[in-house]
């Protein structure tokens, strides 16, 4: 796990990951109140963990995308 994304990078990457997370902790909690049907548990559980893997990239500073070749603009 080499570095290979910028400062930019990872603020963005942090950012949308705490985003993210927010958004899955909101969707899980919805549906826990039986505000939303049963699709927004799935749905905010799979936000919790891609935001969480957003976070550990940013932190870390390296990308699985870039890491398998493909170039990203930022």
């Amino acid at each position: 796990m080499q570095c290979n994304i910028d400062r930019g990078g990872r603020l963005l990457r942090t950012s949308l990951g705490v985003g993210t997370v927010v958004a899955g902790i909101l969707l899980v909690a919805a549906n826990r109140l039986g505000w939303l049907p049963g699709w927004s548990l799935p749905a905010g559980i799979a936000a919790l963990l891609g935001g969480g893997f957003m976070i550990f990239e940013g932190l870390n500073g390296w990308c699985v995308v870039r890491a398998m070749g493909f170039k990203t603009p930022i």
